[in-house]
């Protein structure tokens, strides 16, 4: 089965999740068809059976390559097996409120693109201070205090709890149907 992810960035973290489903894709059988939002506009999803797509919060919004390709293609995608994977650093935290705000942020995004994946999942992202101006390190210095996390603003810092991505990629994967499923349904 061919599996399409798409995936929008902003530092690169979201790029490395989708290698990393692509990764687990091939592990299972299956063909990765991996693309980069702002790269894809002659890709036709009607060429893969499922669909992974992933994208990162930034200010309260999705990167808008990968708005615009779901807008554009949420009726492919309702009609295949399809799957979210939202990339943010409030994913990291326990803070019941950050996590409804992503949520929310997700669920706002789909409703007004009309996808319905089958299944969401929030992954934790990363602090990329060695790509940050000044500014924006000052900025994610800030947010990292207020949240009492303690980091070194001269590195890099990754939270994508990688497990929780296998788990959820592999579960998707397991409820796609398989070849013999269409045979048993014509006879």
């Amino acid at each position: 089965m061919r599996v399409l992810i798409c995936y929008g960035t902003t530092e690169g973290q979201t790029r490395k999740i989708a290698e990393f489903v692509a990764d687990i894709v091939r592990e299972k059988g299956h063909e990765a068809a991996l693309f980069d939002a702002s790269d894809v506009s002659a890709l036709e999803p009607s060429r893969c059976q499922a669909a992974i797509l992933a994208g990162s919060v930034h200010m309260g919004r999705y990167q808008g390559a990968l708005v615009h390709h779901i807008r554009d293609w949420h009726e492919r995608l309702n009609g295949m097996p399809s799957a979210f994977i939202s990339v943010s650093l409030a994913a990291a935290g326990d803070d019941p409120h950050g996590r409804a705000e992503i949520d929310e942020t997700a669920q706002k995004m789909l409703r007004d693109s009309g996808w319905l994946p089958k299944a969401t999942l929030h992954a934790a992202g990363a602090l990329r201070f060695t790509q940050y101006d000044f500014f924006k390190r000052w900025i994610m210095r800030a947010i990292a205090r207020q949240h009492q996390s303690d980091v070194d603003v001269h590195s890099d810092t990754e939270y994508t709890d990688w497990d929780d991505v296998r788990v959820f990629v592999e579960d998707f994967l397991a409820k796609l149907p398989t070849e013999g499923d269409d045979e048993k349904k014509a006879g």
